[in-house]
């Protein structure tokens, strides 16, 4: 697995060039993965990103991820799961600070990122904290639904604003009803 994610590294452009499309037929494809009900293709979709991401990338399935930004290195392969950068252990000859025989994944990312043609712009977007809650799940279904503002990440209706009571009718006095 190893030297396959090294050379996922090394090939970046063409995979990011690759996903990009595969995105884009995802994204397309919207209306059927919606009539079939995204919770029905999770599973399956779940099995089909692990086989491939893990096989390529060596995934790990965080449900967020960042291979296009990061040089097709998953920052997830840090031993500290850094999702910024590297930290300050970085060894003089690119390697990790707490494996010494693996190379740092942020030193792969950033030679990654330089393959990729907007690579360098997009290594430098600060990625979000992972949430565990959605860890296992499909990233690239997720990036559907995102796109698509689609369930979770539909838009939220705005409510209108509480209706102002009217303002209470001051009584008449009892001298004026009676005239």
């Amino acid at each position: 697995m190893y030297a396959v994610r090294l050379w996922s590294v090394r090939h970046a452009r063409g995979l990011n060039r690759f996903y990009t499309a595969f995105e884009k037929v995802m994204v397309a494809l919207h209306p059927l993965w919606n009539k079939i009900g995204y919770e029905k293709l999770e599973a399956p979709f779940q099995k089909l990103e692990k086989a491939s991401k893990g096989f390529l990338f060596d995934c790990q399935m965080c449900g967020q991820c960042a291979l296009s930004s990061t040089g097709m290195s998953c920052p997830m392969n840090c031993p500290k799961t850094l999702r910024n950068g590297p930290c300050g252990g970085v060894r003089p000859n690119g390697h990790c600070e707490v494996k010494p025989e693996m190379k740092c994944v942020w030193v792969q990312g950033w030679q990654g990122a330089a393959r990729m043609d907007d690579g360098l712009e997009k290594i430098r977007n600060v990625q979000h904290a992972v949430d565990n809650s959605i860890k296992g799940k499909s990233a690239w279904l997720r990036v559907v639904r995102m796109t698509k503002k689609v369930g979770e990440f539909a838009p939220k209706p705005v409510k209108a604003p509480a209706a102002k009571p009217a303002a209470p009718k001051a009584e008449t006095p009892k001298a004026e009803k009676a005239a």
